[in-house]
């Protein structure tokens, strides 16, 4: 599809427009105000974790600069911004008393989004868990499940009335997968039975919490989103096949099936069998959800290869670079038909209503020269990527918006501060904001005028 029938007209007049963040990511005033430690405090905190052994102290300062960057996404003509509520910023300990301060903060953000016409779209858990709450198993304990549906109606109870887009969990495998299988992530937990625990409990908790949303305020619109890759074989070896199905059923449906009401895809990862030792009586139907909307999060395509070397998947990635590829910054192949070909898979499942991008951007080594960041390869990506969702939309795929991963620089969880994912630069030390060469092609774009 060429760029030049490329228009903010073809996707439809209510088709969502945005930009997304997270507040780990962005707010700093790690201790300020009352906020406890999350997971990610804790973890930035040891040595070799972080890439440079950075950390989410300061990060782009959010907290303290959030009416200067509302100010930038207005600018923009950006009309819809997702961001996450930080849960140890509203509990300092995951329960039990409330902390005013976090509740005027997100007061004060979203009255500050309605006031400058930005609608305010909000993710309840992007990662930062309350560390007293994993200190107790985090999310392989059911009762962080419990705490979490009582955070979730307070969030509607205290904002309800003027949030009218919730987002119960971000990215739930990579929150399981990179944090309590692999340990790359916060809270560093690895092994296969951590793994299994961590699934249940968030799978419940994306359903569960989104019922109790709706049972506070039921005009709000929930749903929850998921990371997906468009994952190939190597080639047509029949092994190599078997492997890629089984790293689709982790990458891609673990989550979204049981949501579905069709349960965990067991027959593709006989090892997440015991999983049913964790089920209680009604299990089954807590972890079904009749969602507004699901967000789908895709960066890239992954090439599979049997490994009889790697356990439990029996599959290997074929590295980007080993490919002659082009790849990102952090090592991810740029292929703009994977984000089409993931929205005709989720969308051929039944019972979805309607699809959003909520992630979508490139990782770039960035530099500001001359008052400047000629970020034409994100302009690039933004440009063919969107070609492709307009693609699948022309389809008949009900995809209803698109929201660029990110609004400013950031802590980039364990790459730390080095890949820069904005549409806005952000010296670190100084805090000075500079928009890219692909904001003012955003702000263009949004205005008709591409």
């Amino acid at each position: 599809m060429k760029n030049s029938i490329l228009s903010i007209e073809n996707f439809g007049y209510d088709f969502k427009w945005g930009v997304s963040t997270s507040a780990a990511q962005i707010e700093g005033s790690w201790n300020v105000d009352g906020k406890g430690p999350s997971i990610w405090d804790t973890f930035s905190a040891n040595k070799n974790k972080i890439k440079n052994n950075d950390n989410l102290k300061t990060a782009c300062n959010h907290y303290q600069l959030y009416e200067q960057d509302l100010s930038l996404i207005q600018h923009m003509g950006i009309s819809n911004y997702r961001f996450s509520l930080s849960w140890p910023r509203i509990f300092s300990r995951g329960y039990g008393e409330v902390n005013q301060k976090g509740i005027d903060f997100y007061n004060r953000l979203i009255d500050g989004c309605i006031e400058k016409g930005i609608t305010p779209w909000a993710t309840l858990y992007h990662w930062d868990l309350p560390q007293a709450l994993e200190d107790k198993g985090g999310w392989m304990n059911r009762d962080t499940m419990y705490r979490f549906v009582e955070y979730s109606a307070l969030c509607a109870h205290k904002f309800g009335d003027r949030l009218k887009h919730i987002m119960t969990i971000n990215e739930p495998v990579v929150c399981a997968g990179a944090g309590y299988f692999l340990g790359v992530h916060a809270p560093g937990k690895r092994g296969a039975a951590k793994f299994i625990k961590a699934v249940h409990h968030l799978a419940l908790s994306q359903a569960e919490a989104a019922r109790a949303v709706k049972e506070i305020n039921s005009s709000i619109e929930i749903g929850t989103t998921f990371s997906c890759s468009y994952v190939q074989p190597l080639n047509s070896r029949p092994w190599n096949i078997r492997a890629a199905k089984r790293v689709d059923a982790m990458m891609n449906r673990l989550f979204i099936e049981p949501l579905l009401g069709l349960g965990y895809p067991l027959s593709d990862l006989p090892f997440l069998s015991p999983i049913e030792e964790y089920f209680k009586q009604g299990d089954d139907e807590r972890l079904k959800c009749d969602m507004d909307f699901i967000g789908i999060q895709n960066y890239t395509r992954e090439i599979i290869k049997h490994s009889l070397l790697t356990p439990y998947l029996h599959a290997s990635l074929v590295k980007a670079d080993k490919r002659e590829v082009e790849t990102t910054a952090i090592g991810w192949e740029v292929f703009p038909e994977s984000v089409y070909h993931m929205l005709k898979k989720f969308g051929a499942y039944k019972n979805i209503k309607k699809i959003i991008v909520t992630e979508s951007g490139i990782a770039l080594h960035d530099q500001l020269v001359n008052g400047q960041v000629c970020d034409y390869r994100r302009i690039d990506y933004l440009q063919s990527h969107l070609a492709q969702v307009l693609r699948a939309k022309n389809e008949g795929v009900k995809v209803d918006g698109f929201f660029v991963w990110t609004l400013l620089d950031n802590f980039e969880w364990a790459e730390g501060y080095d890949p820069r994912f904005g549409l806005v630069h952000v010296n670190f030390e100084t805090q000075t904001r500079t928009l890219k060469k692909s904001g003012y092609w955003y702000k263009k774009f949004l205005s008709g005028n591409s």
